[in-house]
C-alpha cells in the first residue's frame, strides 16, 4: 500500500506567518514543526504559498521552503501552492521542480497560479516591468512548462533542443489553483488536477469543483481522471476562547490587507478584538470558516468535501499562535478518522 493510500485526504496550506516579535528564522523553523506535526498525524500533503512584499509572511521563495521541509520530513508530500507562474519563466520552474523531484522522488507537488500573489508594484518588479496582462499568458506558460517537464516540443519548435536539467523520469504532481471558475475550467480542459480556494471565494467553490468533474477531459501529459481539492479556513479546538481568537485574527488580517498593512498581528490586539462587543455582535456563520469542536469541524469538512465532489480538503489555519495551530491539525486528524 502506498503512502497516499495510507494517508488521510487532508493537506495543509501554510502561509509561513511570522508571529509578532519573532524572527523569519523562527517562523521558518515553525513551519518545519507544523509539517512534521501533520506528517505524524497522517496528512497527505504540506504546501506553502507564494506571497511577496509582506513583513508578516516568510513565503516569498516557496521552492526553497519546499526543499527545506522535504529534508526534515520523510513521507508527506511537500510542495508549493502555488507557484505564481507569471512571476517566473516556465523553464526555470521546470528546472527547480525537477531538482526537487530528484531530491525527494515521489513527494513533490507543484500547484500553478496565474495571480501575482502580491500588489501591482511588486508584480511589476518581479516581472521586470512587463506591461502586458501576465495572466493572459498563463495558458502559454503552462504549455511550455508541461513541455519542459517531459511532454516535449514539436521538432521544429525553437525550444525543442533545450533540456530542463536534471532530466528525471518523474514529474511533480501538478495542480491548477483557482479562486474563480477560470482555474477549475482550465484544469478540466487540459486534463490537470484542480485546487479551489474556498477560503477566498466560498460562494463559488462547490459549483466550480462540480463543474470541473463534469467537464474533465483526459489528455496526453495530464491526468487520466479528475482529481480535485478544496482549501478551507478551519480551526478545531475544545477551547472556545481559542476559536474566537482564530476567527478574530483572520478578520483583522483581512482588514489589514484591505488597508495595505502588512505587519504581524499583535496578540493583544487580537485578544482584545476577539472579546469586544463589536466582534461578537458581528460574528456569524457565513460559511467561510469552519471552527469549533474537532468532531463538528471534521463532520462539516467531510460534508463540504462531498458537496464539492472533491478528493481532498486543504486546511488553511493562519493564526498568531503556532502551538494552537498544531493542536488543531492533530485534533482534526483524529476526529476525521472517527467521522469518516
Amino acid at each position: 500500500m502506498s503512502d497516499v493510500d495510507e494517508s488521510l485526504p487532508l493537506a495543509v496550506l501554510d502561509f509561513v506567518g511570522i508571529e509578532h516579535g519573532e524572527s523569519p528564522a523562527a517562523a521558518i523553523a515553525g513551519a518545519v514543526s507544523i509539517a512534521q506535526t501533520v506528517e505524524a498525524a497522517g496528512y497527505r500533503r504540506y504546501w506553502v504559498s507564494e506571497h511577496h512584499n509582506m513583513h508578516s509572511l516568510a513565503c516569498s521563495a516557496p521552492e526553497l521552503l519546499t526543499a527545506h521541509v522535504g529534508a526534515l520530513t520523510s513521507r508527506i508530500r511537500v510542495g508549493a501552492a502555488g507557484i505564481m507562474l507569471p512571476n517566473h519563466t516556465s523553464f526555470k520552474v521546470a528546472e527547480l521542480f525537477r531538482t526537487l523531484v530528484a531530491m525527494y522522488p515521489g513527494r513533490i507537488d507543484l500547484a500553478l497560479g496565474r495571480a501575482p500573489g502580491t500588489d501591482p508594484l511588486t508584480a511589476h518588479v518581479l516581472r521586470r516591468g512587463g506591461g502586458a496582462d501576465a495572466g493572459a499568458e498563463f495558458p502559454h506558460q503552462v504549455g511550455e512548462l508541461l513541455a519542459f517537464l517531459g511532454d516535449g516540443f514539436p521538432s521544429n519548435h525553437p525550444y525543442a533542443r533545450l533540456v530542463a536539467a536534471p532530466v528525471v523520469d518523474e514529474r511533480p504532481e501538478l495542480f491548477v489553483l483557482g479562486s474563480s471558475p477560470y482555474g477549475p475550467r482550465f484544469a478540466a480542459v487540459n486534463g490537470l488536477s484542480a485546487v479551489f480556494a474556498h477560503h477566498m471565494s466560498p460562494e463559488l467553490a462547490f459549483d466550480a469543483l462540480r463543474a470541473y468533474r463534469r467537464e474533465f477531459t483526459a489528455r496526453g501529459g495530464g491526468s487520466d481522471r479528475p482529481y480535485s481539492a478544496m482549501s478551507v479556513l478551519a480551526f478545531a479546538s475544545e477551547d472556545e476562547e481559542a476559536t474566537l481568537d482564530f476567527e478574530a485574527a483572520w478578520t483583522l488580517t483581512i482588514q489589514n490587507i484591505s488597508r495595505g498593512v502588512r505587519e504581524p498581528l499583535r496578540p493583544e490586539d487580537v485578544h482584545g478584538f476577539a472579546r469586544s462587543e463589536r466582534f461578537r455582535a458581528a460574528r456569524r456563520d457565513d460559511g467561510r470558516m469552519v471552527t469549533g469542536e474537532p468532531k463538528a469541524v471534521a463532520a462539516r469538512l467531510l460534508e463540504m468535501k462531498q458537496q464539492a465532489q472533491a478528493d481532498e480538503i486543504v486546511v488553511v489555519t493562519p493564526s498568531l499562535d503556532r502551538a494552537r495551530r498544531q493542536a488543531s491539525f492533530t485534533a482534526l486528524a483524529e476526529a476525521w478518522r472517527s467521522a469518516a
